[in-house]
């Protein structure tokens, strides 16, 4: 039996996993959380094979607890959920220490798919951007501007790029608008960049966003 951890900050999404899960005669649901912390508190109480995890949620990211989430239980494998384009986050999400990288978009076949993938020791990433990930990996990510960013920096600039403000992206990853103002700053220097319009048509021009 396949014990999956669902982690998702939105009820509606935790509810769609656990009965794609519930028809699978070998999965269960080992529990669910709906913030970083709430993960790593139940991951060091119960055991699971497999961690469904948000790579946004409020507090730190999913990306952010990746290494925690492997020393607390070094055998669970993590299977990363996300709405950023799968061809540039899913480089960033491997070399964290995930096993998989799947849109919420995914059909519920690709879902119970990925999940046994990473389960039986394989990455799992969709047959549609494996050419443009092995290429990511290889070559271009390498020496693009964004890959000097931190996993949060990289959050923020894709919040930015999406038309956020300051003060919408410090309520939704529960920071002070200070915080977020300096991640900000912080990725305008590394970015070479002057203005949140130089920062959007970058991550257009790159299909970050």
């Amino acid at each position: 039996m396949i014990r999956v951890l669902i982690a998702d900050d939105h009820p509606v999404v935790r509810r769609g996993l656990r009965r794609i899960l519930e028809d699978e005669v070998d999965m269960e649901v080992a529990g669910e959380a709906k913030n970083s912390q709430e993960t790593l508190d139940l991951v060091s109480k119960r055991k699971c094979d497999v961690i469904v995890l948000d790579i946004e949620m409020p507090g730190r990211s999913g990306l952010d607890i990746l290494i925690d989430l492997k020393k607390r239980q070094p055998k669970s494998r993590v299977l990363v959920l996300s709405i950023h384009p799968e061809e540039q986050f899913a480089v960033r999400v491997l070399r964290a220490g995930a096993a998989g990288y799947l849109s919420k978009e995914s059909a519920p076949e690709a879902i119970v798919k990925a999940i046994r993938t990473v389960y039986g020791g394989g990455k799992y990433i969709s047959a549609s951007i494996a050419d443009e990930l092995a290429y990511e990996l290889g070559q271009r990510t390498e020496q693009a501007p964004h890959a000097a960013l931190s996993n949060r920096e990289f959050e923020v600039l894709l919040m930015i790029a999406s038309g956020k403000t300051v003060s919408q992206i410090a309520k939704e990853l529960s920071f002070s608008v200070k915080t977020i103002s300096t991640y900000r700053a912080r990725i305008l220097v590394k970015m070479g960049m002057k203005t949140n319009a130089e920062l959007t048509h970058y991550a257009i021009e790159n299909k970050l966003v």
